[in-house]
């Protein structure tokens, strides 16, 4: 009696559970988000606090960063690269935003310092008061894109792509709103002042 060869398949190769989540992550599952949030921030919050030195920023970049990802979902391509280095060019991103973002904020707070340290001069302290009611005046009559666009800018020190995310609309809408916004403030504050000349 001759033994019959047996002949096992060849073993299926395992589905690797990163790639699987990057799919339900890039088709826009939201469950995929929550996943992906869960696995790779660690990552990307380490990367933040080694540049950042603080931990609140950093998880504030963390934050922004997935919320960036989830945005920008569709121009991730799996056959370019895997996610976590998808995040991470992400992350890189914000954490130099944010880097800039607080160096304007110490240039600023330094130029405070000289100007405070300065003996005031009465009649400056009260135009510098008169003109931010102004300019809290007429930000107001502005329309609600501009005005939003404006008010993100100056008192969020975010840029003009930070505003994109924040928003959702387009990097060139949210520049139009900005040129248009600081056109339409800039008449109006002109002719406020001519007639305060008058």
């Amino acid at each position: 009696m001759t033994a019959m060869a047996v002949t096992e398949a060849p073993p299926r190769p395992m589905a690797d559970p990163d790639d699987d989540l990057a799919l339900r992550f890039a088709a826009g599952d939201e469950s995929g988000l929550e996943a992906v949030y869960r696995r790779w921030a660690p990552l990307v919050l380490s990367l933040a606090r080694q540049s950042l030195c603080d931990g609140a920023e950093a998880e504030d970049v963390t934050q922004t960063v997935f919320l960036a990802a989830w945005r920008g979902r569709h121009g991730y391509r799996p056959g370019r690269g895997p996610l976590p280095a998808w995040l991470v060019g992400i992350a890189r991103r914000k954490i130099a935003d944010a880097l800039s973002a607080r160096t304007r904020r110490t240039d600023v707070a330094a130029a405070a310092a000289r100007e405070s340290a300065r003996s005031p001069d009465p009649s400056y302290t009260q135009d510098a008061v008169l003109d931010r009611v102004d300019v809290t005046r007429e930000l107001r009559r502005l329309p609600e894109a501009q005005r939003r666009v404006l008010c993100l800018a100056f008192y969020g020190d975010l840029t003009q792509t930070q505003i994109a995310h924040v928003t959702g609309w387009p990097l060139g809408t949210v520049k139009s709103h900005a040129r248009r916004g600081l056109q339409r403030l800039g008449r109006n504050l002109d002719a406020e002042a001519m007639e305060r000349a008058r």
